[in-house]
C-alpha cells in the first residue's frame, strides 16, 4: 500500500545528491581560476602560467634570446597573440558546440553542463 513512498524517498535522495553534486562542480569551476601551471619551452627560456581554465596570467622571456631593451615589448606582443588565440580557441568551441546541439536537434546556443 505505501510501496510509492519508498520511490519517493528515493528521488529526494537522488536530488539530494544532484544538488550537492552541482554545488562541487560550482566550487571546482571557481577553484580553477585560482590554481595555475606553468610551461615552459626552450629548455626555460620561455615559460607561460596559466590557471587551470586556460586563462593565460604571465609570461617571461629570458633576455639573453634577443636585446634586453626589447624584452617588455616582445613579451607584450606574445601575451597579446596568446590571447588573441585563446578567444579564437573559445568562439571555435561554441561554433562546434552549437554544430552539435543543432545536429541533435536542440537549440543551437544551448549549454551543455560539459
Amino acid at each position: 500500500m505505501f510501496k510509492g513512498l519508498g520511490q519517493m524517498g528515493d528521488m529526494a535522495k537522488m536530488m539530494k545528491a544532484a544538488q550537492e553534486m552541482q554545488q562541487k562542480m560550482a566550487a571546482l569551476q571557481e577553484d580553477m581560476h585560482l590554481l595555475t601551471v606553468t610551461g615552459e619551452s626552450g629548455a626555460g627560456l620561455v615559460k607561460a602560467t596559466c590557471t587551470a581554465k586556460g586563462e593565460l596570467k604571465a609570461l617571461d622571456i629570458d633576455p639573453s634570446i634577443f636585446n634586453a631593451d626589447d624584452k617588455e615589448v616582445v613579451e607584450d606582443l606574445i601575451l597579446a597573440a596568446i590571447k588573441d588565440a585563446q578567444s579564437r580557441a573559445q568562439d571555435k568551441v561554441k561554433e562546434e558546440m552549437g554544430k552539435l546541439t543543432e545536429s541533435m536537434g536542440l537549440p543551437k546556443d544551448m549549454k551543455l553542463p560539459f
